[in-house]
């Protein structure tokens, strides 16, 4: 009982929140890193990367991140009331997130050119930032549980 009360509990639209908020923020960090690397660059190279950033963020987000976010949401919606704050993401995610971390910095410090890996960004930073919005369309019509 004593372990109950010390775990910081939240109710579950804030675990939504939280996890659609990190989503958003970490795709928008992608996002200006990949724009910071291309704002020296020419517009002819400059247009093709942002193009195909874009499609393939759409790509990533319609064919994977929608549904894991979707997945996210359904297992923090079958929580009680009330959850721990660090349950808005399922434990195996931190691993893929450490993982994730340490891809992007062996990606930015290789000599991969930047218009290359300025539209493997753009394409993670805008998907993590569409499967975002998921979280907050669910918390716009979230009722909690009677």
């Amino acid at each position: 009982m004593a372990i109950k009360r010390l775990t910081p509990a939240v109710p579950i639209k804030w675990l939504l929140i939280l996890a659609g908020g990190l989503w958003g923020v970490v795709g928008c960090l992608l996002f200006f890193q990949a724009i910071f690397w291309l704002k020296n660059l020419t517009w002819p190279v400059v247009i093709p990367v942002v193009c195909a950033g874009s499609l393939m963020a759409y790509a990533a987000y319609r064919f994977a991140f929608k549904k894991i976010a979707i997945t996210n949401i359904d297992r923090i919606l079958s929580y009680s009331d009330e959850s721990c704050i660090f349950a808005f993401q399922a434990w195996k995610s931190y691993l893929i997130i450490g993982i994730m971390i340490l891809l992007g910095s062996t990606l930015r410090h290789s000599s991969l050119p930047r218009p290359y890996l300025s539209a493997i960004y753009l394409t993670i930073g805008g998907a993590l930032f569409l499967a975002s919005c998921q979280y907050y369309i669910t918390v716009r019509s979230y009722k909690p549980k009677q």
